[in-house]
């Protein structure tokens, strides 16, 4: 039985319930994201602590690395604890320079899911979303093909769950007519709030809201008003940013990345944090 983490947990679907304190896998890869890390037993460790200190949420994908990822998770937790859901995605490639090219082709979107079934050393996949778009702009075509070949791996039994990345409002609904949606993955954190309505769209329908770069991604986020109030609560400024998104909406989940342990244990502490009225309100005003 895993601890129970601070800021409690979320059903993505009646036999999946996670830990709103997840742990996102990217930065255990190497620089950029691409190649292996410069100290693969940390990397291993950060999984185990995080596994110990009781997340239940994993948020990877294979294109990570590429492969890295998804090799150092089943090195680290293989076999997992029956609580672990390991969510992955799908939708684009690393090419030999570190781009990220878009991979929806059906074909493609088969093999991903394949190699991440066969990396990870699953059965079948808990969650995998669909990547669309780029951080700030989405595509704006339909998804309904490439959406639609996943459903169709999901019927297969190789899913479990279907989710979405990178999308706009009317994108989620289209994937909606076709298969059930558990979570939505885009870009949000206190300062890039663009996705405001959307969250609160989907928490009245009991779907999860999954923000990346909660923290800022590869440009920490800055601010001075963050900073007064993380000293005013004896706090890190990260540790505010993440107790305010869990504030926030309650089907926010979070899975901020780190390749340190101490690092890890930093985040986990901002869902324990009490964010008072006042400070709260400070930090909403921040919206860019």
């Amino acid at each position: 039985m895993t601890t129970a983490l601070p800021g409690g947990t979320f059903a993505l679907a009646d036999d999946l319930t996670v830990t709103r304190m997840g742990y996102g896998a990217m930065q255990l890869a190497g620089p950029h994201v691409f190649g292996p890390p410069a100290d693969r037993d940390a990397a291993v460790a950060v999984l185990r602590e995080a596994v110990a200190l009781g997340v239940t949420h994993i948020d990877t994908a294979d294109y990570y690395g590429p492969h890295v990822t998804n090799e150092i998770i089943k090195e680290a937790l293989h076999p997992y604890p029956d609580d672990l859901c390991i969510v992955t995605k799908v939708g684009a490639l690393r090419d030999e320079a570190g781009n990220w090219p878009q991979a929806l082709a059906p074909e493609q979107l088969v093999q991903a899911v394949h190699d991440n079934l066969d990396r990870l050393g699953l059965d079948a996949l808990d969650v995998v979303n669909l990547r669309v778009g780029g951080v700030d702009k989405p595509a704006p075509e339909s998804i309904a093909e490439p959406f639609s070949v996943l459903a169709s791996l999901r019927e297969q039994g190789l899913i479990r769950h279907l989710g979405v990345s990178n999308v706009l409002p009317e994108q989620v609904a289209e994937a909606q007519t076709i298969a059930p949606v558990v979570c939505v993955q885009n870009f949000y954190n206190l300062v890039h709030r663009k996705d405001d309505a959307l969250i609160d769209a989907l928490a009245a329908q009991g779907i999860a809201y999954v923000p990346f770069f909660p923290l800022g991604g590869f440009s920490p986020l800055q601010s001075d008003e963050l900073t007064a109030v993380a000293r005013r609560l004896d706090a890190t400024p990260m540790a505010v940013a993440l107790a305010w998104l869990l504030h926030r909406a309650p089907n926010i989940l979070l899975i901020p990345g780190t390749s340190s342990v101490a690092h890890l244990r930093e985040n986990v502490g901002g869902a324990s944090l009490a964010l008072p009225p006042d400070e709260l309100a400070r930090l909403d005003a921040l919206a860019g």
